[in-house]
């Protein structure tokens, strides 16, 4: 199924969420770093990463919440966000304005992805990032975000750890683009250890992801 043969032409620099500044996101968090890293090809000798690596794949059903900001030049786009994850192919993801709103809801299962916009009106195809971007002008890895929002490095193999045995950074090539992915600080009250702040760049696209909740179900 190809998304032209789903989706009417659409520019991709449409706007479909409600513009507000970047600077309205406040995505304070307390700060964990460290100058020791682990490198990817070391993290197999590395038993409390893989420990953390088994209790991320047991994760099946979990939610978060919290802010999103996008920045991509032209397109800029601040929301609250909802992410709803049912199996590691079966995921939601709601974007809401400052109201409450619906602006976009993504909910994706294996070889279909279904887009309603704030209109009510649903678009379809069976690649969520090219539905997203057609009908939004924002490029996300969303199918690698899937692995990246819990501090797992999914598909990528250059990535560093940090003291704390936990990723730190990733660097991850697809289809001739280069992402960094940074993250800032973790929740030291989930268990095991998630993200609360993250930071993913290519080129001049920066996406910030500050999660306020978890809810996990093992």
């Amino acid at each position: 199924m190809q998304l032209t043969q789903m989706l009417p032409f659409i520019r991709p620099n449409v706007r479909l969420l409600r513009m507000l500044p970047l600077s309205c996101l406040l995505l304070t968090a307390c700060v964990t770093t460290s100058q020791n890293t682990t490198k990817g090809t070391s993290s197999a000798t590395d038993s409390q990463w893989k420990a953390h690596q088994q209790e991320l794949s047991q994760l099946r059903d979990y939610q978060t919440r919290g802010s999103f900001a996008y920045n991509g030049g032209e397109t800029k786009t601040y929301a609250k966000f909802f992410w709803q994850q049912y199996t590691p192919e079966k995921y939601r993801l709601l974007l809401t304005n400052p109201l409450g709103s619906r602006e976009l809801e993504l909910t994706v299962e294996p070889d279909l992805a279904r887009l309603t916009t704030k209109d009510g009106q649903t678009h379809m195809s069976d690649v969520p990032n090219e539905l997203i971007y057609q009908l939004t002008g924002m490029e996300i890895p969303i199918d690698d975000l899937t692995a990246w929002l819990t501090g797992s490095p999914g598909r990528a193999t250059d990535f560093t750890l940090d003291e704390n045995h936990l990723l730190k950074s990733v660097t991850f090539e697809n289809n001739g683009e280069k992402w960094q992915l940074n993250y800032i600080s973790y929740d030291s009250k989930t268990s095991p250890m998630l993200p609360n702040y993250l930071e993913l760049r290519q080129g001049d696209r920066l996406i910030k992801l500050k999660m306020d909740s978890w809810t996990l179900k093992k």
